[in-house]
């Protein structure tokens, strides 16, 4: 099942510690003049607007796959939308969740000097970021969504049924987009897309419905 939860980017400075990260994915020596660094904040363990929510250790396993993952526009799986990498990820926790933020990088050049002066201006923000997960469980049975007769977003006995992520098995890519789908708290989440695309082979072995409909990953 391919999930996609969309983020805020924010500014970072770039320090001693990042180079030394940024510098394992890239094939030359960078300096801190050579890249532009910013921050995502991404999915975190609060129920969305889809009655949905990962938990603490999905996010935990989320932030090993995103490590070196690429960032690109739109979701388009193309060489020439690849703008920015993710050298580092960590999960912290926040005042209301656990939060997975991650760490971008991109050189500084001609090519991208439109791009970073959006960022910088508040114009390129949300980030939609792609992935993949092996389970979704309902939170009233512990039963796999779609077997039980629970709804998610409906009330059992005064219990919120909700539709909680599990087991990770890829991390595709970080998108920038137009239109955040869910702001909260400066997260927001992307919705489901049409079309198709290679497959994790893990996951369409466990592939699980949602909603009577499979989910399908562009």
């Amino acid at each position: 099942m391919e999930i996609n939860k969309a983020a805020v980017t924010q500014k970072a400075a770039v320090t001693t510690e990042d180079l030394l990260l940024i510098n394992r994915q890239a094939l030359r020596e960078l300096k801190a003049e050579d890249v532009f660094v910013f921050k995502v904040r991404a999915c975190d363990t609060l129920v969305d607007r889809d009655f949905e929510r990962f938990t603490d250790s999905t996010l935990v396993t989320l932030a090993k796959l995103f490590v070196g993952k690429t960032v690109i526009f739109d979701h388009m799986w193309s060489a020439g939308k690849q703008t920015a990498r993710i050298f580092e990820t960590f999960v912290e926790e926040a005042a209301e969740a656990h939060v997975l933020m991650a760490k971008c990088y991109m050189l500084r050049n001609d090519s991208t000097k439109d791009t970073i002066e959006a960022i910088e201006g508040g114009i390129l923000r949300e980030v939609s970021v792609g992935c993949a997960v092996s389970r979704a469980v309902c939170s009233i049975c512990g039963e796999d969504y779609g077997t039980c007769g629970h709804c998610k977003g409906t009330e059992y006995d005064g219990t919120l049924c909700v539709c909680e992520l599990h087991d990770p098995v890829d991390a595709y890519e970080m998108s920038f987009v137009a239109v955040p789908a869910q702001p909260r708290a400066g997260v927001t989440k992307g919705t489901k897309r049409n079309g198709s695309a290679p497959a994790d082979p893990t996951a369409v072995k466990v592939e699980l419905e949602i909603e009577h409909e499979k989910w399908r990953y562009v």
